[in-house]
């Protein structure tokens, strides 16, 4: 495995940058945009104390603070994904500050109108909307206000809420710039005999080395670099969770997963339903370790020995123009008119490709309303890279369908649908792999990869939720959260999650110390459900045709315009019934049992 240093910014050709003048051309659009905002918010605050005695009043404010948003909008995501680009540039951390700040200006600006909007009845509403029928488009957000009144609070209280903005979103900042800008990995030594920088980007590259002593390596640096910093990790991350606690209690909720769920009107039960689910597939889980083991003829196996691939001498680089076109014949059953997006994506810099010294690691789609979505990716010419182009694109092309049918009060689907359209991609890639892959070798590859799928995103993501569950509740009953009780916690769900096979390395407890997710509120469990939804709707589009297709797009289209679990019913997938996930989970099982036997016939 031959990696060579990490390039600056500015080495790296145009081509495979974003362009991000589409969002703003200059800083003096900038700047006009920042002042635009701050007048704005002078115009909203005249309606304060009158807001629902006219229709016309309440369609003016509405649709103002709408613009505000949409504004505030296109300055956040911009300043930030200009400091994406590079980490340590202190130019995009300054416009990154200032958006955030004026985030928190515009919040408390803002706050005086829900607390007069759920003065309204279901009653005025219809009647408001019959005087000015333009109110019709806030129809839904208006109704969905109502739902909430009870944990909506006084004028007051929502006044004083929204100035805890600033400081309760730093917690989440702090870890960022610790874990994108500070933080330090040492050299290891790679397959070849030479030293080579450890980065995040390639951490996962040295955890599918063929080369059991660089996945060792690899794996007890990135660790260990995490574990000098425990203390200081934990404090943060509990920072977090007392956090979620404190607006729980403030908005009058059981739990802090009660009030991260209640936005998007989905009970816990569908949270709990996922883990029990999911606990009760752990033996097939166990078998696929055990499984792994046999295959690659290891005394013991251990945490690094998971990403390896089981099938050998199988080429897994694909170039990054390779794993485009590749992407583009996967997703054809969507249509013509889906494919004709994608390519004005991939021909118009809407995706920034490789990584750079300083670049934020990962990937995500991110855009704005008033312009087309963007995609960062650090690709690194493997096949996994080219899945994530996949789930990615479904992403952007979700937001951009959803911006483009609906009004921007609308436009925002939740995050309990924000998986679905990726994994969509993701699931038909792999069919189209699996379906046109003649070499047997190659095929089993695919299916290890499928496995690895499900293992990463079902199994892995499940056990993030249960870690985030109980960690949550200790703080719901004024119990410590220390580091070394956060370690516990996190290396026995390995041990419960991977079974008796798998030799636990105790550094493993750390690695909670390094998940920016858990920094995003009961995010994680809808990568699981995302995904059992997603391998429901592929089955659907593979087998059932146009019908299924137009229900799709019908899906992407929708944004927020109703409720998540509502326009997944639309959909054809019932995500209150625990059937999408035991299908996929059996799917799993199927997978598993057919490896099982290629092996027993030796033929791995």
């Amino acid at each position: 495995m031959t990696i060579n240093k990490i390039p600056l910014r500015s080495e790296i050709d145009d081509t495979y940058k974003w362009c991000l003048n589409d969002i703003i051309s200059s800083l003096e659009t900038f700047e006009n945009i920042y002042n635009s905002c701050l007048e704005n918010l002078k115009e909203i605050a005249l309606f304060k104390d009158h807001l629902t005695k006219n229709a016309s009043d309440l369609l003016r404010c509405l649709q103002l603070k709408d613009t505000l948003l949409m504004d505030l909008e296109t300055l956040y995501v911009y300043s930030n994904m200009t400091l994406h680009e590079d980490t340590t540039n202190n130019h995009s951390q300054v416009l990154s500050e200032r958006a955030s700040n004026l985030q928190s200006i515009i919040t408390q600006g803002l706050s005086f109108i829900e607390p007069e909007l759920i003065e309204l009845t279901s009653e005025k509403i219809s009647a408001l909307t019959k005087e000015e029928p333009s109110l019709k488009t806030y129809e839904h957000y208006l109704n969905n206000l109502l739902r909430k009144k009870e944990h909506i609070l006084s004028k007051e209280l929502e006044a004083l809420l929204s100035k805890a903005t600033d400081f309760s979103t730093s917690i989440q900042t702090i870890f960022s710039m610790f874990n994108e800008a500070d933080i330090k990995f040492p050299e290891i030594i790679g397959e070849e005999g030479n030293p080579v920088e450890l980065t995040k980007g390639r951490f996962i590259s040295f955890m599918e080395s063929k080369d059991r002593r660089v996945r060792k390596d690899a794996f007890e640096a990135l660790l260990s670099t995490y574990n000098n910093h425990r203390n200081t990790l934990a404090a943060i991350y509990t920072s977090s969770v007392k956090k979620h606690v404190f607006y729980k209690n403030a908005r009058r909720f059981s739990s802090s997963l009660e009030a991260s769920l209640y936005e998007n009107n989905i009970s816990t039960e569908v949270y709990t339903q996922l883990i029990s689910t999911v606990n009760d597939y752990l033996p097939t889980m166990h078998r696929y370790v055990d499984l792994r083991k046999r295959v690659l003829k290891l005394e013991d196996i251990h945490f690094y020995d998971l990403y390896t691939p089981m099938i050998k001498d199988v080429r897994t680089t694909i170039s990054y123009s390779d794993a485009k076109n590749t992407v583009k014949d996967a997703l054809m059953p969507l249509g013509q008119d889906y494919i004709d997006l994608l390519d004005i994506a991939f021909d118009n810099r809407w995706i920034d490709v490789y990584e750079n010294k300083g670049k934020r690691s990962g990937a995500y789609s991110w855009g704005t309303y008033n312009s087309h979505p963007y995609v960062l990716l650090n690709f690194d010419d493997s096949i996994k890279n080219m899945f994530t182009l996949a789930h990615e694109m479904g992403h952007a092309l979700h937001s951009y369908l959803s911006n483009k049918n609906q009004a921007y009060v609308n436009s925002h689907y939740s995050i309990f649908l924000a998986e679905v359209a990726s994994t969509v991609n993701e699931a038909l890639l792999m069919q189209y792999l699996l379906a046109k892959t003649e070499d047997p070798s190659t095929k089993l590859y695919l299916l290890n990869y499928y496995m690895e799928q499900f293992r990463g995103t079902v199994f892995r993501q499940t056990m993030f939720a249960e870690f985030e569950k109980i960690t949550h509740e200790i703080v719901e009953n004024g119990d410590p959260l220390t580091s070394e009780k956060l370690c516990e916690i996190y290396y026995d769900l390995n041990i419960k999650y991977y079974g008796p096979q798998l030799n636990t390395d105790r550094l493993i407890e750390i690695e909670w110390a390094r998940i920016p997710h858990f920094y995003y509120n009961f995010y994680v469990f809808q990568y699981a459900t995302g995904y059992s939804a997603a391998i429901a709707l592929s089955k659907k589009i593979l087998t059932e045709g146009a019908s299924a297709v137009n229900a799709y797009l019908e899906f992407l289209k929708s944004g927020g315009s109703d409720y998540s679990l509502e326009i997944l019913k639309k959909a054809g997938v019932d995500m209150t019934s625990s059937i999408p996930i035991t299908s996929a989970l059996d799917e799993f099982e199927k997978i598993v049992s057919e490896m099982e036997c290629y092996e027993k016939n030796s033929q791995i």
